[in-house]
């Protein structure tokens, strides 16, 4: 073998090999949208839910008016978003004042004694549940995507193809970290 047929074959061995490694960035890109598309579907579902459980509530808990208004306030934020950083953090706040609506519902016994409150808050959790695991696939696939641009000699491709890490889905702030006293 000439030194020439061994340059050809090395330069078609790298070749390769930069393709195949291109081809898992594509993969991984994509298993991401994949992942933040289905939240986003699961998102969709709970922005439906929200309105009913508003005005299922609002009959029962006319003084609560702020924290209604905070929801549908939240609820647009989080609907209006461009980007996924600004999903992320709306959304965070938008669970937390669910919950303080669903703690609220204990307060009103009628409340959580009408059916129609009780089938949307069962729709909710269910929601809630299939958003919990959507995030945790997603966070996932941002992992496996951060991790091949991260790596060599992957990083090197991702580089010059201008691949972006993805964005975990996270608590965002510190509070929400930190166990609640519940005291009855």
């Amino acid at each position: 073998m000439t030194i020439l047929t061994i340059i050809g074959l090395l330069l078609l061995l790298l070749l390769i090999c930069a393709v195949m490694i291109y081809n898992q960035l594509v993969k991984k890109k994509n298993l991401m949208k994949e992942g933040w598309s289905g939240i986003d579907v699961y998102l969709k579902k709970r922005y439906d839910l929200i309105p009913n459980l508003i005005e299922t509530v609002k009959g029962y808990a006319t003084h609560e008016q702020q924290l209604m208004e905070n929801i549908t306030r939240l609820r647009s934020t989080a609907i209006q978003s461009s980007t996924n950083q600004e999903k992320i953090v709306a959304e965070n706040g938008l669970s937390q004042s669910i919950g303080q609506l669903m703690i609220l519902a204990e307060n009103y016994p009628d409340l959580k004694a009408n059916t129609n409150f009780q089938q949307l808050q069962s729709q909710l959790e269910t929601i809630e549940s299939e958003i919990e695991m959507s995030r945790r696939y997603y966070n996932g696939t941002v992992r496996e995507n951060n991790i091949l641009i991260e790596s060599f000699p992957s990083n090197l491709l991702a580089n010059a193809f201008n691949f972006q890490q993805g964005a975990f889905f996270e608590i965002q702030h510190q509070e929400e970290r930190e166990n609640k006293n519940i005291s009855f």
